[in-house]
């Protein structure tokens, strides 16, 4: 018996495919270009937008005759042993095989933005936390981690990492991205994509594109960017994560810019991702995207007519369950209102990528390979390191920290004794356990209060929680008064609640009005500065609060963004001195609670000035964090200022040039720290307004105490490029700065440069990364 070419693993995908498809129904095509979402809730509380509304029943036996695309969230919709979770998964994979006339099984898809959001599986830091850590490397290691995971159990694509970038602080998701500047987030999103890849994983680039832009930070909201903002800010990391990542899927946006949903915008999903980029992978829906263009964008009539303003501009899969792409899609192709070459073409990716991942072969098998172990101590280990690495000192003007290990130490707060104050919304305790409040979280979780008494054993700590995190109730005050009143030093622990849509203070639809810290905890940390004891404010949040109201009384500042299930020992850590503090803000902590949106890259007319009585100057800048040790940068070289900033030697490149910066950083202190060394750009004169400063290079190096490293940044103008007036990527001649230094808004060292020929046009080829060379000395 001869096997059918599509079933032949000889034979390249595509003839593969090709072949699949001439055999195949308009049906059976279109049954590929779905999910189907089992068990989701309809109850009004769920977990995506409009679950309830969007959500209809469905026949299994009946929906699986044709195939399906999709299955969706077997682990992340209740919780459930993993083991008893992978099995069910293979069995559901053989039923599905069993019933189309191919024998084709599902993709399985998982969120794991913070981890593969399964009950007992590792629940790390959160990307905000990624972001301030300026440990790419560390973040693929991650990656890899929660790829073998979802591999070991069956699944096949995973929902992350979000690559928009910051906007405005208040909106609700600010925890799930990685921070307010395109190259941090292109850099560090990029490296746990190639994580996640690396395990065979296919790793889904989302919100694309704008979704952080959302007017007035409400969540769904109109994106009112320019071209040039969504060109040189919203677009270069989802560019970096396909053309250095190689994530194999791209989730298109809620939103709508300039009036056009990107679901239904074909210049975006197609023009630039396909043909300008050359992607070739899946665009699958956001959960309901497709639907909504009916229901909420109101661009179609009905359920067909929205199927087909998705396909044409180029999304692939429904996701996370038939609505649209399924009956209403083929009757629409019967009518003749959608063209069938569509469907052809959404079928051919999604058949593709099957095949990739082995699912078209005849030896394709589902059962997992043996017992899961998804909060594993290696596991636990990365998590460890990556909460370590990423909590920022903020400021410690008089040395309080670290703490004597013998002190009376009072802990008050509202997120001192809670394990929950250390995880994310789509971590899965916080994602769907607040549904099922019988079930315990499955994975160990110290809070910040077990941690520093284990960390401070000869210490006397009590503890007095104060306040909730959003109520309005003072009735705790007077004790946790009485409790700082006793002891030498409190530490406060204050923050957020993760949750969805209103259940918490950060999170997905979870949008704020501004950025006072929730509920009566101002007041409550009022209470205990005036209490005269030394204040040690430790924040755990998904964003960042305006702290400017007690500038210069609190006797330290720590801020930690969702850490993670080792959250807890990483945050007493640095309160104790065991852990150097090392993370830098991946977002700026603003002065006072308005003025929003600001983000650190505007334009000279973004900044404070005469022209308004209203400052935006941040309290600690984009890229702050202090450590216990102390760092000289020596023997700079490349260019630099001459005394009292006068103008010094220039150096000229050409526009395709390339011009070196190295210098010597030295840990001067008595103890192991890391030191992260920031180059920013500085353009003086440009054809359109640029960013005073913006990242365009760094470099976190780990010292011994006096241990030094020499540090190469290689610059090339690519990096200085910009969309000019008509829309093209250019670098201009003329001169610009190369600053080196702490953070955003402190410079160390500079460079000039003259730029010199023609105007040049970039392409597809262009430069994204600065390179980096570190030597020992």
């Amino acid at each position: 018996m001869s096997t059918a070419p599509w079933r032949d693993p000889a034979l390249p995908a595509a003839v593969r495919v090709d072949d699949l498809l001439s055999r195949m129904t308009l049906e059976e095509k279109t049954a590929q270009l779905y999910g189907v979402w089992v068990g989701a809730a309809t109850d009004g509380d769920g977990v995506a937008p409009l679950q309830h509304e969007m959500t209809v029943d469905l026949d299994w036996d009946e929906l699986i005759a044709q195939g399906l695309g999709q299955l969706t969230r077997s682990f992340g919709t209740a919780p459930v042993d993993p083991d008893t979770a992978a099995r069910a998964l293979a069995r559901a994979q053989r039923q599905i095989a069993a019933a189309n006339r191919f024998g084709i099984p599902a993709v399985a898809h998982e969120e794991c933005l913070a981890g593969f959001t399964a009950w007992r599986a590792t629940a790390y830091p959160v990307p905000l936390a990624w972001g301030a850590s300026f440990d790419p490397e560390l973040v693929a290691e991650m990656g890899r981690r929660i790829g073998d995971d979802l591999r070991a159990a069956g699944v096949h694509q995973g929902l992350a990492p979000v690559l928009d970038v910051v906007r405005d602080p208040r909106w609700g998701r600010v925890e799930e991205t990685i921070g307010e500047d395109p190259y941090l987030v292109g850099t560090v999103g990029t490296a746990y994509v190639r994580g996640l890849e690396s395990a065979g994983v296919v790793a889904t680039l989302k919100h694309f594109a704008g979704y952080a832009a959302s007017a007035g930070a409400r969540n769904l909201a109109p994106v009112r960017a320019g071209v040039r903002e969504l060109a040189d800010v919203t677009l270069p990391p989802f560019e970096m994560a396909l053309r250095e990542g190689g994530a194999r899927s791209v989730m298109a946006a809620y939103t709508e810019t300039d009036g056009v949903p990107a679901s239904a915008d074909p210049g975006l999903l197609t023009g630039l991702l396909r043909e300008e980029w050359g992607f070739t992978g899946t665009v699958v829906a956001d959960y309901f995207g497709i639907g909504f263009l009916q229901t909420l964008h109101r661009v179609a009539g009905d359920e067909a007519e929205a199927a087909g303003l998705a396909l044409e501009a180029g999304i692939d899969v429904e996701l996370p369950t038939l609505r649209c792409y399924g009956p209403p899609l083929v009757a629409a192709v019967r009518q003749g209102r959608v063209p069938e070459a569509l469907v052809d073409r959404a079928a051919r990716r999604v058949l593709l990528q099957k095949c990739e991942l082995g699912l078209l072969d005849e030896d394709w098998r589902p059962e997992p390979d043996g017992p899961l172990d998804l909060d594993s101590a290696g596991n636990r280990a990365v998590a460890r390191r990556l909460a370590e690495e990423s909590v920022v000192l903020l400021d410690n003007p008089d040395g309080l920290l670290p703490l004597a290990p013998d002190a009376r130490i009072a802990v008050v707060g509202p997120r001192a004794a809670d394990a929950l104050a250390m995880l994310g919304c789509y971590s899965f305790p916080s994602h769907v356990l607040p549904h099922h409040p019988e079930v315990p979280l499955g994975i160990e979780i110290p809070t910040v209060l077990d941690s520093l008494r284990a960390e401070l054993a000869d210490a006397k700590v009590t503890f007095a929680e104060g306040c909730g995190v959003s109520d309005p109730d003072t009735g705790g005050f007077e004790e946790a008064v009485a409790r700082a009143a006793e002891a030498d030093v409190c530490v406060a622990v204050l923050g957020d609640r993760a949750g969805l849509f209103g259940r918490g203070t950060s999170g997905e639809g979870c949008d704020v009005a501004d950025l006072n810290l929730p509920g009566v905890q101002a007041e409550l940390l009022d209470a205990l500065v005036a209490t005269g004891v030394p204040v040690v404010l430790v924040l755990l949040t998904g964003r960042p609060y305006a702290l400017g109201r007690w500038q210069g009384r609190l006797g330290a500042v720590v801020q930690a963004f969702f850490p993670g299930e080792e959250g807890g020992p990483a945050v007493a850590g640095v309160l104790s001195g065991r852990v150097n503090p090392s993370g830098r803000l991946p977002v700026s902590v603003p002065h006072g609670p308005g003025g929003q949106p600001w983000t650190y890259l505007q334009p000279p007319l973004g900044l404070a000035g005469e022209v308004s009585s209203l400052d935006p100057t941040p309290l600690y800048p984009f890229g702050h964090g202090r450590s216990y040790t102390t760092f000289t940068w020596e023997d700079f070289t490349g260019g630099e200022l001459g005394d009292l900033g006068e103008a010094g030697e220039v150096a000229e490149i050409g526009t395709d040039g390339s011009h070196d910066l190295s210098l010597t950083v030295r840990n001067t202190g008595d103890r192991a720290g890391a030191e992260v060394v920031q180059l920013y750009l500085h353009d003086p004169v440009a054809s359109v307004t640029r960013p005073d400063v913006r990242l365009i290079g760094y470099q976190r190096l780990e010292l011994a105490a006096g241990e030094s490293r020499r540090l190469t940044f290689r610059f090339h103008p690519d990096l200085s490029s910009f969309t000019d007036r008509t829309g093209t990527r250019i670098v201009e001649p003329g001169e610009l700065e190369l600053r080196l230094g702490p953070s955003s808004a402190e410079t160390r060292h500079t460079a000039r440069l003259r730029l010199t020929g023609s105007r040049r046009v970039l392409g597809t080829d262009r430069g994204l990364r600065c390179e980096v060379v570190a030597d020992g000395v």
